[in-house]
């Protein structure tokens, strides 16, 4: 098996932190490009967004659910 340099490694874990808008609520996910939530159609969806610096694009979604709050949705 080939081994990966450390800085590609990186570049394939996801750089977003998105909260989005469920069935049931806000939900989170981790993207590794914004290009999906900035079309037309789509924006209403994305209901927050933060760009994860380097240490915390490892941890796992309930982690960062916990630590970036979803926002207030108004139903």
């Amino acid at each position: 098996m080939a081994r990966r340099r450390t800085t590609e490694a990186a570049d394939d874990l996801p750089h977003y932190f998105v909260w989005v808008r469920g069935l049931e609520g806000p939900e989170p996910q981790k993207w590794v490009e914004m290009d999906y939530g900035v079309g037309d159609w789509k924006r209403p969806l994305v209901l927050a967004f933060l760009a994860l610096p380097a240490d915390e694009r490892h941890l796992s979604l309930s982690m960062l659910a916990r630590r970036y709050p979803p926002p207030r949705v108004e139903t």
